[in-house]
């Protein structure tokens, strides 16, 4: 993994932390399961606390390991249990979401755009919505 190094540390500061990051998450998901909420909230709430723990290394990973090693098998293991019967059942509603929720970022980042910067025209502020969005 392409992860940097904090100072005065070596792999192994990199090596202890992961492994503490590996053992919380099974911890929060355990107790996700005991209290009957769904993990990615205990999982968000735990990171969240975890945060602020003082003195623990700065770690960064790399958008490009979080994207190429990461996501890939959360999104597989997702879809590979998704029920295709509900999936069709809410077929439209994902599609409405997925749709206009990009329409509507896209339109919100041009009317911004175009209240705060002077000059700037409609045009201009679609497509800034578009690149911004993309990213």
């Amino acid at each position: 993994m392409n992860a940097t190094v904090p100072e005065g540390g070596g792999v192994q500061v990199v090596e202890t932390v992961f492994l503490l990051l590996l053992l919380f998450v099974a911890g929060f998901t355990g107790l996700a399961r005991r209290l009957k909420i769904p993990y990615p909230i205990v999982l968000v709430v735990g990171g969240l606390v975890l945060g602020f723990i003082p003195h623990v290394p700065k770690l960064e990973l790399s958008p490009d390991v979080v994207f190429l090693v990461i996501l890939p098998p959360l999104l597989f293991s997702a879809a590979f249990l998704t029920s295709w019967r509900d999936f069709r059942y809410n077929l439209v509603s994902i599609a409405m979401l997925a749709l206009g929720l990009v329409a509507f970022t896209v339109q919100g980042v041009a009317a911004m755009a175009h209240w705060l910067l002077p000059g700037f025209t409609w045009e201009l502020g679609l497509v800034l919505g578009a690149v911004l969005r993309e990213e």
